[in-house]
């Protein structure tokens, strides 16, 4: 089915796009800029995909379809044009059209301005999912955020990153429709007062000290190959009042505009530093705000059809991405019971049936929870719902486990061992009908350690749903050469379907097959290879092993080890300038928290050992290190297809799941990794003996730990580990400077909470098989091919499909 109904040959489209030209930036082609260029021809393609989305509201609307609804407080789209052009089949027609007008539609692309709306794996898993349910015709609304300003640009300076802000919309956002008539009011602070209502019941009042504006602006998400559009809706704030009238004319400019510019901080910059307190009240607003603004807007939706809420959840699943917006559930309660005049029972049955929560962590530290004055100060009535929430489910735990103080304790949603917080997990555990983790080992052990005692007490309530990624963006769209061999060969059903690459599986010997697979998989390099250049000014050869590792700067993700294994290397090779290895290129890329010194520290390191490195004649021809600036999806379209290896060096038992892992093995790089996340799954997919295994495994680690771990004792038994350490500590690296690098190095020798040093050694050896097994050519290419051929798993329409058969119970509506 096409997609499409405007007309859309190449004419038609050249045509449209000089009209845009001339309509909406008022330019003839001989003086158009190639923003002008860029913003004709994403309006021409809005313009179809508009078309689709009115049939599809159209269709939704008539057939009064269930909804899923992903609340995450991050979207990391990427950039749109290219990925709508895949999904309309009109990929090839631009490129013709745009000749036709002198232009090239690779600068086109290069024009965009990434929507820097996430962090990493949350956020991108979010836009994976939303591009999967309008691909499945599954009717849903993501809800999130519309950062003025995302994710920080990264810049680095002397080694070390220096954050820039992201200013996504200076040139203008076409992607986007606002709706400033669906504006919401958002509470924030004030009081609350006892009252009856006219059936003489007693009701509680939430008197504000302040309201702001929420106002949607959506972004349309068209599916592959069919008609069906979902909605992106991204809420901005703004204030009640934007000009204080008489503040302005008695000349206190500065007062005039105070709510408005206190009103629009909430949705300015994504996650602002929370370190003060300051930062956390305004993470917690933000999460309130987008929370408050979507269970509105669904009540608005719902009662065009329906006045009474208490078949609410039959019209929603409402799935919580992680524990940013896990208010959602005493939001619900308070709308139903405040606004809506329920009665408790009755609302509580209609939100735990509506809410699903999937955790995204294993770390205690990352579960969120609230100092309780702060919470009590922001949201007065939201901290009275969760007591009277606490209360009845806390009687319940007695009944079930009398006696067991320790576990009411555990399980309460107020932590009250020191200082008092509300743990946003524990609510969303409590107000959800269904908990999943996002890979068969981080549910495993998420039923083990972080939320045992909610599965002791409810195990029908979890399972399993192990991530995936969208083939449309990080193979059709990013890898061209390579999505053009696969569909030459298999046709092009795997784009949709992608357990089909299983057709490949005959073809991983053969040496025609073999040689097309390399001369893609170069080309890839060498477009890199210039991408590295302009970044960074490091020349890079593409016939060398491209070891790739980006992800967020984090020590749980051992950037630290990868970087001890390049070490490793450049000590052998200085000690010993005739030894044959493998020519490397190790390529770093990620950002680290603006806050965390240590992964900013790491950073450093890694690019102080790049200097060092590639300035030096003896080893440059064999070893190169290069960290890539600003690590986004956009770049992320240059780096996956180029790798050959995928490191994946995570403790074990500390990442949750990863979808990097995913993107590396579909464009044919191998892993490197340990038994953590997602890498379990992956190696049994791909086979045992196409995946470089090392490391303890989750058990062992903590089994280790417990049995009084020192890594001096690691040390000790490790001559070139202490080589490759003392290199680093007498100032190798840093012009002499041995203090630099000490807060790295001394927490390793005093405690290594992340085991690197009980790794190193399986880690090295592992790289070493990485480096013959390279060199065997045709051995190296029939693995690569095998990695694509078996990852049809790792779709996110077939974690969609999961969600929808077990969780949200969602059936698909086809757009006529």
């Amino acid at each position: 089915m096409k997609a499409h109904v405007h007309p859309s040959t190449p004419e038609d489209l050249r045509r449209d796009i000089e009209e845009k030209l001339f309509c909406m930036a008022g330019r003839f082609p001989a003086v158009a800029t190639k923003n002008d260029y860029y913003l004709a021809v994403a309006y021409t393609v809005r313009d179809r995909i508009l078309h689709n989305w009115v049939r599809t509201a159209e269709g939704y609307f008539e057939k009064t379809s269930r909804t899923a609804i992903y609340l995450s407080a991050e979207f990391l789209i990427g950039p749109q044009l290219g990925k709508n052009l895949v999904n309309l089949g009109l990929y090839g027609s631009m490129a013709q059209a745009l000749r036709a007008l002198g232009q090239n539609l690779d600068d086109v692309l290069a024009q965009e301005e990434e929507p820097g709306l996430g962090n990493g794996g949350l956020g991108r898993l979010a836009a994976c999912y939303m591009d999967s349910l309008a691909t499945l015709q599954i009717p849903a609304i993501g809800y999130g955020i519309r950062y003025e300003f995302g994710i920080f640009h990264q810049d680095i300076r002397d080694g070390w990153q220096v954050e820039k802000s992201d200013r996504w919309l200076r040139l203008g956002y076409p992607w986007e429709i606002a709706r400033p008539e669906l504006a919401f009011q958002i509470k924030l602070g004030g009081r609350t007062e006892p009252y009856t209502d006219g059936d003489d019941r007693y009701r509680e009042r939430w008197v504000p000290g302040r309201v702001v504006l929420g106002t949607p602006c959506d972004t349309l998400v068209q599916g592959y190959g069919v008609p069906t559009v979902n909605m992106l809706r991204l809420w901005k704030a703004e204030a009640h009042e934007a000009l204080d009238f008489q503040a302005f004319n008695a000349g206190d400019y500065t007062r005039a505009v105070h709510d408005k510019v206190a009103s629009e901080n909430i949705t300015k910059v994504l996650y602002p530093n929370d370190e003060g307190m300051a930062g956390k009240q305004l993470r917690l607003e933000q999460q309130y705000f987008f929370v408050s603004c979507s269970l509105q807007d669904m009540i608005r939706i719902y009662r065009q059809r329906e006045p009474n809420l208490s078949q609410f959840h039959l019209k929603y699943a409402v799935q919580l991405n992680d524990t940013h917006p896990a208010i959602a559930v005493a939001e619900l309660m308070r709308l139903l019971v405040d606004e809506h005049g329920l009665d408790w029972e009755p609302a509580w049955e209609v939100t735990r049936s509506t809410f699903g929560y999937t955790n995204h962590t294993l770390l205690p530290e990352a579960l969120e929870r609230w100092p309780l004055p702060l919470f009590a100060r922001v949201l007065p009535r939201h901290l009275e719902i969760i007591y009277e929430i606490n209360r009845r489910f806390l009687d319940e735990v007695r009944a079930r486990f009398p006696g067991d103080d320790g576990r009411v304790q555990r399980l309460s949603l107020i932590d009250e061992s020191g200082e008092k917080y509300v743990r946003m997990a524990n609510l969303a555990c409590v107000g959800s009908h269904a908990v999943n983790g996002v890979a068969a080992l981080h549910t495993t052990l998420l039923q083990q350690t972080v939320l045992k005692d909610f599965y002791d007490l409810w195990p029908e309530k979890f399972s399993n749903k192990t991530n995936g990624v969208t083939p449309r963006r990080f193979m059709a769209l990013a890898n061209r050469g390579l999505a053009q061999l696969l569909s030459r060969r298999i046709g092009d059903g795997w784009i949709r379907d992608l357990p089909q690459l299983r057709q490949l599986e005959p073809l991983a010997g053969d040496k025609g097959f073999q040689t097309e697979w390399r001369k893609v998989k170069l080309a890839n390099k060498v477009r890199l290879a210039v991408v590295i250049r302009e970044a960074t000014g490091i020349t890079v050869d593409p016939a060398t092993l491209f070891d790739i590792q980006v992800k967020r700067i984090h020590e749980y993700k051992r950037q630290h080890l990868n970087l001890l294994h390049v070490v490793t290397l450049y000590h052998r090779l200085k000690s010993n300038p005739r030894l044959e290895i493998t020519p490397r290129t190790v390529i770093f890329g990620g950002k680290a928290a603006p806050g965390y010194f240590i992964a900013k520290l790491i950073i450093k390191l890694i690019n102080s050992v790049a200097a060092v490195v590639n300035a030096d004649p003896a080893v440059r021809d064999r070893l190169r290190v290069v960290f890539f600036p600003d690590f986004n999806v956009k770049t992320a379209h240059d780096i996956y297809p180029a790798a050959d290896l995928s490191e994946q060096i995570s403790t074990a038992g500390k990442e949750a799941s990863g979808t990097g892992n995913m993107k590396f093995s579909l464009n044919g790089a191998l892993t490197i990794g340990t038994l953590d996340g997602a890498n379990v799954e992956i190696r049994e997919e791909v086979g045992a003996e196409n995946f470089f295994l090392f490391g303890l495994d989750a058990g062992q680690v903590t089994a280790r730990k417990a049995s009084g771990y020192n890594p001096r004792d690691e040390l000790a038994q490790n001559e070139e580990l202490r080589a490759v350490l003392d290199l680093i500590d007498s100032g190798a690296f840093s012009g002499g400077d041995r203090e630099l690098f000490q807060p790295l190095l001394r927490p390793l020798l005093d405690h290594d909470d992340y085991l690197l040093f009980a790794d190193y050694p399986s880690y090295v050896a592992a790289q070493e098989t990485v480096g013959r097994t390279y060199r065997a050519t045709a051995k190296w290419t029939r693995m690569s091919i095998l990695n694509v051929a078996r990852m049809g798993k790792f779709s996110s329409d077939r974690a969609i499909q999961e969600y929808c058969r077990d969780i949200w119970h969602v059936a698909p509506v086809t757009v006529a």
